[in-house]
């Protein structure tokens, strides 16, 4: 089985539609894929209505989070989209991107890059604006090459100098309300250093304490030092490790399925949820 457990569609800053999402992952050899837009749900029934024969969807999103100062990312598989609890916590998290761009559109024309909200609304579409549709702009400018070199301290990296602040999940509280929606966890990138500072061991030690299901061990942004490095943590601190392709559609270069999760590790996710199932394709089957 391949398994690619982090992908992303236009219902946040993917450039495939959820349809098109699922067509491309059949079309690229996977047997399942997870659908985890950052902090919505909005693109899993356009995604449930076109999923092919042999592919099976894992719903999911992926929650912007901050601890100490620092980002970080949560995936949250598998929990019950009705929980009208981490429904209010998502909302939150959303309402907050339109401002949170139209600060740094206007940090940007501060610097003189002639980007408008306009453009960055267009590129949005019908999705939830965040940094990469702004970063976009900058690509389409010529101000940056691609869409990842938008994200330094020139730029809109953390601390950057067009970066703008937004209010984010407290992890150890979305770990919680995660859990309590019957969904399983997983830190996204936790060493990813080139897209800003990374929280410490000691802050995963303690999400692990407080229910952290799993750590994102294969994807692009881990060397091969740094993946054996957290495959000794996750080992100690008995969690889960998966890999996935953090795929974007072109606003990326990573293909889908360029990393993997392990079946037996996806099968584990599979048995602590209870929030809601895979959704097989007619001919696709979890192993639940």
């Amino acid at each position: 089985m391949r398994i690619d457990l982090h992908t992303h569609s236009t219902a946040s800053d993917g450039t495939d539609t959820p349809a098109e999402l699922v067509a491309n992952a059949a079309a690229a050899g996977l047997d399942v894929v997870a659908l985890t837009d950052h902090d919505t749900v909005g693109g899993h029934k356009e995604a449930i209505d076109a999923l092919p024969d042999g592919l099976t969807l894992v719903t999911g999103a992926e929650l912007s989070c901050r601890v100490d100062g620092v980002g970080m990312h949560l995936l949250a598989y598998l929990f019950d989209p009705a929980d009208a609890e981490l429904e209010r916590a998502r909302e939150l998290v959303r309402d907050d991107r339109v401002p949170r761009a139209r600060e740094m559109v206007r940090k940007l024309r501060a610097l003189d890059v002639p980007v408008t909200w306009e453009q960055v609304a267009r590129i949005a579409g019908d999705g939830s604006v965040g940094r990469p549709h702004v970063a976009a702009a900058l690509v389409e400018l010529g101000v940056v090459p691609t869409v990842s070199d938008a994200f330094t301290p020139d730029w809109l990296g953390n601390g950057g100098r067009a970066y703008a602040e937004k209010h984010e999940f407290d992890p150890f509280e979305a770990v919680r309300l995660v859990k309590a929606a019957g969904g399983v966890t997983v830190f996204a990138h936790p060493a990813a250093v080139k897209r800003g500072a990374v929280v410490p061991e000691s802050t995963i030690a303690a999400l692990a304490d407080a229910g952290l299901d799993g750590v994102e061990v294969d994807h692009m942004d881990h060397d091969g030092p740094t993946r054996a490095r957290l495959r000794g943590l996750a080992r100690e601190l008995g969690l889960l490790t998966t890999g996935s392709s953090d795929y974007h559609g072109t606003r990326k270069t990573v293909e889908l399925g360029a990393c993997t999760t392990d079946p037996e590790i996806y099968g584990e996710i599979t048995r602590r949820a209870t929030g809601a199932f895979p959704v097989p394709g007619a001919g696709g089957a979890g192993p639940r």
